[in-house]
């Protein structure tokens, strides 16, 4: 019997993010802030995102965004460094606040 990771019913495994509304983390823009909707990814890099913090629901706020290198973004009050292709495959929502 093959089993099931906890959480895949929160995430989805999609190669492509593009949802009407919806933008990758590696989008937005220095001080702009985020929600989490999903991560497209493997089971490796699900686990990674959780425990950092990364859930649907979570706010997310970036703090550096060069358009090139790390983006690092505050998540929970931590600081939290991000590859531009872990980035990309975070899925948000703009936030109105």
């Amino acid at each position: 019997m093959k089993r099931r990771h906890p959480l895949k019913f929160r995430f989805h495994r999609r190669k492509t993010l593009a949802q009407p509304g919806y933008l990758p983390l590696s989008a937005l823009h220095t001080g702009e802030k985020g929600i989490v909707t999903g991560i497209a990814g493997g089971r490796g890099m699900l686990e990674r995102m959780t425990s950092l913090g990364f859930v649907p629901g979570t706010e997310v706020v970036v703090l550096q965004n060069f358009r090139r290198g790390p983006i690092i973004v505050r998540a929970h009050d931590a600081r939290i460094a991000l590859g531009r292709g872990v980035a990309f495959r975070i899925q948000m929502r703009p936030s109105e606040a």
